[in-house]
């Protein structure tokens, strides 16, 4: 279940989400890579959105 309508994401994701951006930030600041990172983020993301059109697709039928 999504946190606000204006999201796809559910509590767990956008807790995930956030530490991702906190490790990411942190690796910058060191210089260090952060494509690994990211990628994950986007993957988290990603599977949010597929999950909430497939609800709005089964809703519209």
């Amino acid at each position: 279940m999504p946190v606000s309508k204006h999201d796809p994401y559910n509590a767990r994701e956008i807790a995930q989400i956030i530490a991702l951006g906190i490790r990411i930030e942190r690796r910058r600041a060191y210089g260090k890579p952060t494509a690994a990172l990211e990628r994950q983020a986007d993957r988290i993301r990603e599977k949010a959105q597929e999950r909430e059109d497939a609800r709005a697709k089964a809703r519209k039928k």
